[in-house]
């Protein structure tokens, strides 16, 4: 079990700074990820959702490599410009790819154990963070990748989120994420009427142990569009899949 930190620590090269909850909480991807990068034995992560039956959920996903990023992900790599924040970056994939590029690049990630895979897999700058809380230095780019917007919770979030961005980028800076469209959970089916039906829960399950469940949101590009024109901001898709999977990148108008 992995405590919550109370003070602004240091453990090797991860900057730990405080949570905004600091109830005790069990890390349940942060413990998949380091017995992954221990041992390279994969155990089952099930990850349960609000919407179905629990899934497997592959642990080395998180370690791909370059050449095994789906071409959204490449295509939004290649976007990156300037001085990089890479938010809820997991094991750090697409951070070390950028890192190895040649960007300054920084990876804020709420999970200890993932910052600390992060760092022993040679990332320079990890911050150990809710990105909430994070107030460090301004980026020409802020990413978000693997359904990365969700991480917001709600679609009511979203303007708190965005006004929180604004205080992360350089002027003329871009905030690049993608998104989905999940109406196909609903096929045959009337949308639910209490709330948008991109917002669903998850909880991981890992070695008989189950984390707290937690919000995710799929934006449409529809709704994000409107929603990016009303808040203030400019959005364009710079990609789009076969699956309305899109990428996309926004700025203050």
């Amino acid at each position: 079990m992995q405590t919550w930190f109370n003070d602004t620590t240091f453990i090797w090269n991860v900057v730990v700074l405080p949570r905004m909850n600091t109830t005790q909480q069990v890390d349940i991807l942060g413990e998949a990820l380091a017995d992954y990068y221990y041992q390279q034995e994969e155990i089952p992560l099930i990850l349960h959702t609000s919407y179905g039956t629990p899934e497997d959920m592959p642990v080395d996903w998180f370690f791909r490599n370059e050449d095994d990023f789906p071409l959204l992900e490449q295509k939004a790599l290649q976007h990156c410009r300037g001085k990089v924040l890479d938010i809820g970056s997991g094991a750090g994939s697409h951070a070390l790819s950028l890192q190895q590029q040649g960007f300054e690049i920084t990876a804020l990630e709420v999970s200890p154990k993932a910052c600390w895979v992060m760092s022993q897999r040679g990332l320079r700058q990890v911050h150990c963070t809710d990105y909430r809380q994070y107030a460090g230095p301004t980026f020409d780019t802020l990413l978000l990748l693997m359904n990365g917007i969700g991480l917001i919770g709600k679609l009511s979030a979203l303007p708190d989120f965005l006004q929180h961005m604004k205080t992360l980028l350089k002027p003329g800076g871009q905030l690049l994420f993608d998104s989905s469209n999940i109406a196909y959970l609903y096929a045959g089916q009337p949308l639910p009427a209490d709330h948008y039906y991109g917002e669903v829960s998850f909880r991981f399950e890992y070695r008989q142990q189950q984390g707290t469940w937690f919000d995710w949101v799929y934006i449409d590009q529809q709704t994000l569009m409107k929603e990016a024109n009303r808040l203030g901001w400019q959005a364009d898709v710079l990609y789009e899949d076969n699956q309305e999977q899109f990428l996309v990148r926004m700025q203050p108008a």
